[in-house]
């Protein structure tokens, strides 16, 4: 049986367990660093604040064996927030886990009111809907970057070996693609 872990320090965690749970996945939640005992196959990164988010990773000493697992090939899944976290650089803010080799700029799409939804295309799954919150963009990639996914010229979707983020929300729509994408192609499991 394929268990996800999801990162519940702060953010939008419960949403991605909701998704995982009407896929039948097995998931439990990383509150302290004893969390990290149990095992698991993959792991997300939720939204919410990303500068708060590094700060509990570092407080509660996970940042450094999470950071030492993703570098050793744990399949991981950013959104908005856990993008940044992820990003080895980020314009108007301070890398945390810098596993991935991308530059974000963080809030990209200004405050809560440039919150928006659109639908585009996903390399791999086609049209899907993404649901963007005060979101980050990419603005630039590493030459081991597969980018995913542009909206109006900005890349809001990327991978590099064992490693998704998405400046939107899939976890906010009814549509489990990202997530299947994550688990099956990103992750290699079978769900």
């Amino acid at each position: 049986m394929v268990t996800v872990a999801i990162l519940a320090l702060q953010g939008a965690f419960i949403e991605h367990e909701h998704v995982l749970d009407r896929m039948g996945v097995d998931r439990f939640e990383i509150r302290q660093r004893s969390d990290l005992e149990r095992p698991f196959d993959a792991l997300i990164i939720p939204g919410g604040e990303s500068t708060a988010i590094g700060k509990l990773l570092k407080d509660l000493g996970i940042l450094s064996p999470l950071r030492d697992r993703i570098e050793k090939g744990l399949p991981v899944f950013g959104t908005c927030a856990g993008l940044i976290v992820l990003s080895k650089n980020v314009i108007g803010g301070v890398p945390s886990l810098a596993t991935m080799d991308i530059t974000v700029k963080r809030n990209a799409y200004g405050r809560q009111l440039g919150s928006f939804y659109t639908e585009d295309g996903f390399d791999g799954i086609g049209k899907i809907p993404m649901t963007f919150i005060r979101a980050p963009y990419i603005d630039s990639v590493g030459k081991d970057v597969e980018v995913l996914s542009e909206v109006d010229g900005r890349i809001v979707a990327a991978r590099q070996g064992k490693q998704l983020v998405t400046a939107f929300h899939p976890e906010l729509t009814e549509d489990l693609s990202v997530h299947r994408y994550f688990l099956e192609e990103v992750a290699g499991l079978r769900i």
